[in-house]
């Protein structure tokens, strides 16, 4: 069975193969890593990278944490034992381009050690995801960005993107603008093993994923980044921005874990975009891209 020593090897070795290939990418800025530890139990690597040739502020974070579970965690989780022991990887980028989009992806696996010998059914499972959000819609972008993820998830179930995609439109939404994040992704939390998927098999998936993210961005920034863009283009990223931290400051679950658990407060917060503005009712002009994009912000949209 894999244990949460090998689960907690690998990650770290994904979070190096990520930081690699986006140096390379950026051709100028480097990571910047601290080693930090949590009181109660663990600690992580935390690797920024600012002010680039593309990037302008991205983050690449390692955690495995472990202690006592508090009981508003325990609550939302609907679990009773106490200990728990967690780790991941997550990811943010927000590039300095307004044609290049914000990406976002996290592959986690948690479990609570004390329920493995309890005779019930231990409580460990895997989580994570995957999603875009343009500045500017570029269909083409968001169709190569999809398939991509479904080519991953069929290697292991044929289930897997019909489920996790529309999980990832009903997750990055904006309830109070009514609108999604981006262009979503894919989603899944609790995933365990099944008469059809082993630990082993959910483990290769959460890997896979991890490793589909560099590829994967690499292209889009690539086919982004020399384009010309104008003034208003720029105003329009900063909006969008401002939309981005509003839901990770108020819906996302993995903001509310970390601060709940007495996270580090920079590594939790490293999401947020460097620059936002936040402009009194915004008007966008008829028939114009911005308005194209904010259309295409909704659920279901078959890419």
């Amino acid at each position: 069975m894999i244990t949460k020593e090998q689960i907690t090897a690998d990650y770290k070795t994904i979070q190096d193969e990520i930081t690699a290939a986006l140096e390379q990418l950026d051709g100028s800025a480097t990571f910047e890593q601290e080693i930090w530890e949590r009181d109660g139990g663990g600690g992580g690597r935390t690797r920024v990278i600012q002010n680039g040739n593309i990037m302008e502020k991205g983050g690449v974070n390692f955690s495995a944490v472990h202690g006592e579970l508090p009981d508003v965690m325990k609550r939302a989780l609907k679990v009773e034992q106490n200990d728990f022991f967690a780790t991941g990887v997550s990811i943010v980028m927000h590039p300095n381009h307004p044609l290049v989009p914000i990406i976002h992806m996290n592959i986690r696996y948690f479990e609570m050690p004390s329920s493995f010998g309890d005779g019930q059914t231990p409580v460990r499972w895997f989580g994570g995801g995957i999603d875009l959000t343009p500045h500017y819609v570029i269909d083409e972008d968001a169709q190569f960005f999809h398939q991509q993820l479904k080519d991953v998830c069929d290697k292991f179930s044929s289930n897997f993107y019909p489920k996790f995609k529309p999980w990832a439109d009903d997750y990055f939404f904006i309830k109070h603008r009514n609108e999604t994040r981006g262009i979503g992704g894919i989603f899944y939390d609790k995933l365990t093993a099944t008469d059809e998927l082993s630990w082993e098999d959910i483990f290769e998936f959460s890997k896979a994923l991890g490793r589909t993210f560099a590829p994967t961005y690499v292209e889009l920034v690539n086919r982004n980044r020399d384009k010309q863009f104008t003034d208003q283009q720029k105003e329009w990223q900063y909006l969008r921005r401002s939309r981005y931290a509003e839901f990770n400051l108020v819906y996302d679950a993995g903001t509310k874990f970390g601060l709940e658990t007495n996270g580090r407060i920079e590594s939790i917060l490293m999401s947020l975009p460097p620059t936002a503005k936040w402009l009194y009712d915004p008007k966008v002009e008829e028939g114009g891209e911005e308005e194209r994009t904010l259309s295409l912000l909704k659920k279901g949209v078959n890419w």
